[in-house]
């Protein structure tokens, strides 16, 4: 099967690291790709929103198949041009793809499908938001109703945090993203986050993991893409997870078939596990980064396979078989990350990956054959323990191996699974 992969993060270095694993596979692209995903693909230099480009890749090459990685393709539409022209694709349509590009219409179906999650209202100015917010008191949370790159929400412990919060939404700090605003209730408890395929009348569970959002140890500081995940999450246990399954993912499964736009893809539900039980934070339709790095780890299964079950409605002939270890995962930053930081600093080298350890590739490029680190997120250092512990003291000891002098990252990546030890 010749498999283009769209995107050029961490997440689809660990999916064209598992899909080049599959028996299936003849030929593996990625466009644009990265450094690390090099080692597994061909890469094409095209941009992950090029439609164009990319729909003439695949005719020239005659692709069998499109691993869609990131969230924006699929809000605009990429999937829905593909499977207009006969591909098969693993990623939700456009009108599918609104549970993770609008909170607002995730919310409003929560409402419709009696799906547990925070009280909420939405808003498309300021004062009327800020009328609500100094109603409720807070804690509350603020989030910007479009796709703002992770850093659109903000879980505000006073008033004025919240206030700043709707100002930054409405004065343009996510650009578009933040032209309507959805304000919730503060729900207390763990958070976790579940991954289930699903073909549109299919649901295939994978697996449990836990990112940690904040930037510094004890999760503290402001809120990022995620500094490091772990997975199984202890938290979600069997019971949680056949709850999660039947008052979240199923009905939302329903709903969606029910109002004309059926799920094709991977439902990444963010939960937050309260004393009444999970309730849903927010929808992503695509692999988690850097929670994806762990799943990968873990996955005994062909993913190639899983994938392209999902992608042709044959979902119910496959199933997902997992290894018991605990896979971690730790981000290695920019320095300044996730505000300002120097772009294109030298990387001199690092550790060579092993059957349980290897590093991701997040934001790295190649400048005259030295590799540079050119975001934010740059590295995921991950590995495989018998326990939590275990896993983190492996990533950390790869971690450590990487010659980065303007890298960073937190030291206490799965903290709460050992605390609860």
């Amino acid at each position: 099967m010749k498999v283009l992969l769209i995107g050029s993060g961490g997440r689809e270095h660990a999916l064209a690291w598992k899909l080049a694993q599959s028996p299936l596979l003849t030929t593996l692209f990625a466009a644009p790709g990265n450094p690390g995903i090099a080692e597994h693909a061909t890469l094409v230099p095209i941009s992950a929103d090029d439609q164009e480009e990319i729909l003439a890749f695949c005719r020239g090459h005659e692709i069998d198949f499109v691993v869609v990685g990131p969230e924006a393709p699929l809000v605009a539409g990429l999937a829905d041009r593909l499977r207009a022209e006969g591909f098969a694709v693993f990623g939700p349509s456009a009108a599918a793809a609104q549970l993770e590009g609008s909170k607002g219409f995730t919310k409003d179906l929560c409402a419709r499908y009696n799906i547990p999650t925070g009280a909420y209202q939405r808003f498309n100015n300021a004062p009327k938001a800020k009328a609500y917010v100094r109603a409720q008191g807070a804690p509350i949370v603020i989030k910007a109703d479009g796709l703002a790159a992770g850093k659109g929400v903000t879980v505000a412990m006073t008033m004025e945090e919240a206030l700043s919060a709707i100002d930054d939404c409405f004065e343009g700090a996510f650009g578009e993203a933040g032209a309507e605003v959805v304000v919730e209730a503060f729900l207390d408890g763990e958070e976790a986050s579940f991954f289930c395929l699903c073909d549109g009348k299919t649901l295939l569970p994978l697996a449990a993991a836990q990112d940690h959002k904040r930037v510094g140890d004890g999760d503290t500081g402001p809120n990022t893409g995620g500094m490091g995940a772990y997975s199984p999450a202890p938290v979600m246990t069997s019971a949680m997870i056949e709850r999660t399954l039947t008052e979240i993912i199923e009905p939302t499964m329903r709903g969606m078939a029910d109002m004309g736009m059926p799920f094709s893809g991977v439902f990444f539900a963010g939960l937050m596990i309260t004393d009444k039980g999970p309730e849903l934070i927010e929808y992503n339709v695509r692999f988690g980064d850097p929670e994806c790095q762990v799943l990968m780890m873990r996955l005994k299964s062909d993913l190639l396979a899983l994938l392209h079950a999902t992608a042709t409605g044959r979902l119910n002939e496959v199933s997902a078989e997992w290894r018991d270890e605990t896979a971690l995962t730790v981000v290695l930053a920019s320095k300044g990350y996730p505000g300002a930081y120097e772009k294109n600093t030298p990387i001199g080298s690092l550790p060579d990956a092993t059957l349980d350890a290897k590093v991701f590739h997040a934001g790295t490029a190649l400048i005259d054959h030295q590799l540079v680190a050119t975001g934010g997120r740059v590295l995921n250092a991950t590995a495989l323990g018998m326990s939590v512990e275990q896993a983190q003291a492996a990533a950390y000891r790869l971690a450590d191996k990487v010659d980065w002098d303007n890298g960073f990252c937190r030291r206490d990546i799965g903290w709460r699974a050992i605390g609860r030890d």
